[in-house]
């Protein structure tokens, strides 16, 4: 199988190259929006601000070429971390920026959102599954770890969209889908075997 990771210059391609070719995928590191064609599963990570990001991703033509990938050709696509916050409708980071339209929802900070910690949410914690019907978390139960790392959340427009959520203060979403877009909140590439487990998931899903 093989995994387009998305190289446009604010991920952290490494750890998710190595946790992909660990599980027994071929990870592709992309750095043209051509280069999509080649691949059966697309990973957008991302480490950095929202504005930033999606600048990055329009400037070099990756915005147009993910939605063709994905609403035209029906190609599953993992966004992570930023990459998850990235799918949303808008980011009000630094201002307000449009995103890539792919999940309905908007991505505030945690203090915004009404979380009264520590900014930025640095560390394991549990997840809890929402029950909407998703192979993401096959084999994962409820209450397992995983890694995070942000100071912005994914609010959904849609409940049915969010597949796990963790507290942090508040209940945050951990874990978004609709139709064949995936995002997560937690770095899975960093989240031990539960994280492979996820990735695992991403890359045998077949879209219906």
């Amino acid at each position: 199988m093989k995994v387009a990771i998305i190289d446009y210059g604010m991920g952290n391609l490494g750890s998710v190259r190595r946790a992909i070719a660990e599980i027994g995928g071929s990870p592709i590191l992309v750095e043209k929006p051509k280069q999509l064609a080649s691949a059966e599963r697309m990973i957008l990570p991302g480490v950095g601000s929202f504005g930033d990001g999606i600048s990055d991703l329009r400037r070099l033509g990756w915005a147009d070429e993910i939605h063709r990938q994905v609403n035209e050709l029906g190609k599953p696509l993992l966004g992570i971390c930023l990459g998850m916050q990235l799918l949303a409708d808008r980011g009000l980071e630094g201002g307000e920026f449009q995103g890539l339209s792919l999940i309905p929802g908007e991505v505030v900070r945690l203090d915004t959102a009404g979380c009264g910690l520590r900014i930025p949410h640095v560390g394991w914690n549990s997840i809890t599954l929402t029950g909407s019907p998703s192979r993401l978390f096959d084999g994962i139960p409820d209450d397992t770890d995983f890694y995070f790392v942000h100071s912005y959340a994914f609010r959904a427009v849609n409940q049915a969209d969010i597949l796990a959520y963790t507290e942090y203060g508040i209940p945050l979403a951990a874990a978004i889908s609709h139709r064949h877009v995936f995002g997560t909140q937690f770095h899975p590439e960093k989240s031990s075997r539960a994280g492979l487990r996820l990735l695992q998931n991403f890359i045998e899903y077949k879209a219906c």
